[in-house]
């Protein structure tokens, strides 16, 4: 008869009985322990980049529904409740509260992360999340995301809420897909619907529109996009193709720009730019009219030096000619030759000649002057009209 008896099934039994006996008796000393525990701090962490709330409007929401919580006693605290009050709020996607045995209040809020800012056509603004809901503009912080424009129908309304538009689903589905992609997310900066209510593509680099049509197929097209770019952008420049159509899963259809309005698209430059161009062209041409003069001259005072040269010895030449490197404008080579003319009167009538070439060469050194003077006042005149 004693065989018959299942003996481990007894001792299982009894095993749980003891089990359970010890949980009630360890939850009833936890709950001894909250009657007499009181909150002793409020601990609130927000992880994440983006400040759409801060730690200043969750105690707001914490004084509102809670009133204070320090020096409360724990049992008296609601955390279920406080948890739904927060996840309330528009921009928290979850909120997680839990008290410890030392009596410090532990707040862990997720905020929602936007994907895209949608400009409706009635003038709304607003975000779509990483879960598909639309969330209001924040006043504290904003978000770099892609925006997206155009001729978009969906509305916002009060409370946070799903797509309802098929639009504005693949807008989501093409903000997503382009945020976990790094390439895409540096090359995209902008989406445009247009009147047949096709996405368009507005990237950084390159002057022209990618019409994708709606996110069927996605993956697909914007691989051969990615083809395309590494093989075709190249060979016929970034700027050749006015609007690149990935809209057709299998093809991409391009349309080639104007190549006279390639030519006549010039490079921007500034006022401060074109000030120094104009200056520098001012300055080239006095510097050239300057260095001409100066030529004109030297090539006037040169018919002296080599009278010079048949008069005198070579010695008294290399003192002729010093003083007239030295000034151009005021000769003084007969002071200096006439010292050593010990020689008959016949020769007076050279000097005599040298003085009147000097009287010719001074005459031509002041018209000289007059011409340059006449000529930069041109130029500076000529100047002040391409300034105005």
């Amino acid at each position: 008869m004693l065989k018959r008896i299942n003996w481990s099934a007894i001792f299982t039994g009894f095993a749980w009985l003891v089990s359970l006996a010890g949980v009630v008796v360890l939850l009833s000393f936890i709950n001894i322990k909250k009657q007499t525990v009181k909150c002793t701090d409020v601990k609130i962490l927000i992880p994440g980049a983006d400040n759409f709330i801060e730690r200043e409007e969750i105690d707001q929401i914490l004084r509102e529904d809670q009133g204070v919580l320090l020096g409360r006693n724990i049992e008296n605290i609601n955390i279920h409740k406080i948890e739904k009050k927060l996840q309330s709020n528009p921009y928290i996607a979850f909120a997680k509260v839990y008290v410890e045995m030392d009596g410090v209040l532990h707040i862990e809020v997720k905020q929602r992360q936007p994907v895209v800012r949608i400009l409706n056509s009635s003038g709304q603004d607003f975000y779509i999340d990483n879960d598909g809901l639309k969330m209001p503009i924040s006043s504290n912080f904003t978000a770099n995301v892609l925006v997206a424009t155009g001729n978009i129908t969906e509305v916002f309304g009060s409370r946070v809420d799903t797509l309802h538009t098929k639009l504005a689903n693949d807008i989501y589905k093409t903000a997503l897909f382009i945020k976990r992609d790094t390439l895409w997310d540096s090359q995209i900066e902008q989406l445009v619907v247009d009147q047949k209510n096709d996405i368009e593509l507005i990237p950084r680099v390159g002057d022209q529109r990618i019409i994708l049509g709606n996110a069927d197929s996605l993956e697909k097209k914007m691989t051969n996009l990615l083809l395309f770019y590494k093989k075709a952008m190249p060979q016929v420049g970034w700027d050749a193709y006015r609007t690149i159509n990935i809209k057709y899963t299998n093809q991409i259809v391009c349309e080639k720009r104007d190549s006279t309005a390639i030519a006549r698209k010039r490079k921007t430059i500034s006022s401060s730019d074109s000030l120094r161009i104009q200056q520098k062209v001012a300055d080239s041409l006095i510097k050239n009219v300057i260095s001409d003069a100066i030529v004109e001259q030297t090539a006037a005072v040169v018919p002296k030096k080599t009278e010079m040269k048949t008069a005198e010895p070579k010695k008294q030449e290399v003192k002729a000619i010093a003083p007239a490197k030295t000034e151009i404008k005021k000769p003084v080579i007969t002071a200096a030759v006439k010292p050593k003319e010990q020689k008959p009167a016949e020769k007076k009538p050279a000097t005599s000649q040298i003085t009147e070439k000097k009287k010719t060469n001074t005459k031509s050194a002041a018209q000289l002057k007059l011409e340059r003077e006449k000529e930069i006042r041109a130029l500076e005149k000529q100047y002040k009209t391409q300034q105005n």
